[in-house]
Parts: structure tokens; C-alpha cells; sequence
């Protein structure tokens, strides 16, 4: 592969990215506000749409956002795989079922590093939870692509 076509398909990978982020993010507040309350009032999702909430402990907020994130996870990743199989790389090194459980491992365990570290930011130092979500997705991002291109897809 030339460079100009690693450049093209990083773009695509990026783009796709964005979108399955996007798409974490929205899963991961919404259920961070109705499901498991982990948003503080200075969260930006709560002062964009004027919410009112309820003041929860430390120990609480951390559990519930982590919990919130591994629920948004499983529906992001999905939209992710669906991306990264049409449009970024090209499946097929392995069959199907293997593919899917390589690219939900790979993902799962750049997410658990990433929900550890959220967590563990929120619990030690009250950071707020959009920052500790933000920590959490660039590890999981850093993680991703290399393993995904060497790894799971054909390139």
C-alpha cells in the first residue's frame, strides 16, 4: 500500500472514528443522565441542555460512569466494526465470528484501560466527568488502529 493510500484509509479510519465516537458519546450521557446519574452540573452535556441534577457522591458518580460507558461501548463499537468493515479496511484475514470477537476484544480492552483510568481520575482527583470520559477515549483511540490495520483486517 502507497502512502497517499495509508494517508486516505488513516483519514477514513478517523472519519469512521469520529462517527463511532460521536456515537459513544451520546450513548454513554444519555445513559449517564436517565440510566446511572454520574453528570455533575459544570458537565458541558448538562449545561448545553439546561439539566437539573441531583448531587450524588464521589464513590457513586465513578461506579455509574463507568458502568455508563460500557453500555455506550457495546452499542459504539458495533457502529464502529459496521465502518471499519465497509469503508476502512478490507475484512477477511479471519472468518467472520473471528473477526467480530478480535475487533470486540481488542476494542473491550482499550475501553477497560480507558473506564479504569475514568474511574480511577474522577475517584482520586473529582475530575469532571466529561474529562475523565475524554482521558477514556484517547487511550482507547491511541489503542485501536494499530492493533485493528496489523491485526484483525487485511490492511
Amino acid at each position: 500500500m502507497e502512502i497517499n493510500e495509508n494517508l486516505i484509509q488513516f483519514i477514513k479510519y478517523a472519519l469512521a472514528g469520529g462517527v463511532a465516537t460521536l456515537t459513544h458519546i451520546l450513548i454513554f450521557h444519555l445513559i449517564a443522565w436517565k440510566l446511572f446519574p454520574a453528570l455533575q452540573e459544570k458537565d458541558h452535556f448538562v449545561r448545553f441542555l439546561h439539566i437539573r441534577l441531583d448531587l450524588i457522591d464521589e464513590t457513586l458518580r465513578a461506579r455509574n460512569s463507568m458502568i455508563s460507558n460500557v453500555l455506550a461501548f457495546i452499542a459504539a463499537n458495533m457502529v464502529a466494526y459496521m465502518l471499519n468493515i465497509l469503508w476502512v479496511f478490507e475484512p477477511g484475514r479471519h472468518p467472520f465470528i473471528i473477526e467480530i470477537a478480535l475487533f470486540y476484544a481488542v476494542s473491550g480492552i482499550s475501553v477497560l484501560i480507558g473506564t479504569a483510568l475514568m474511574g480511577f481520575l474522577i475517584k482520586r482527583f473529582s475530575l469532571l466527568t466529561t474529562y475523565a470520559f475524554a482521558a477514556n477515549i484517547f487511550s482507547a483511540v491511541m489503542i485501536n488502529y494499530a492493533v485493528r490495520k496489523f491485526f484483525i483486517f487485511q490492511g
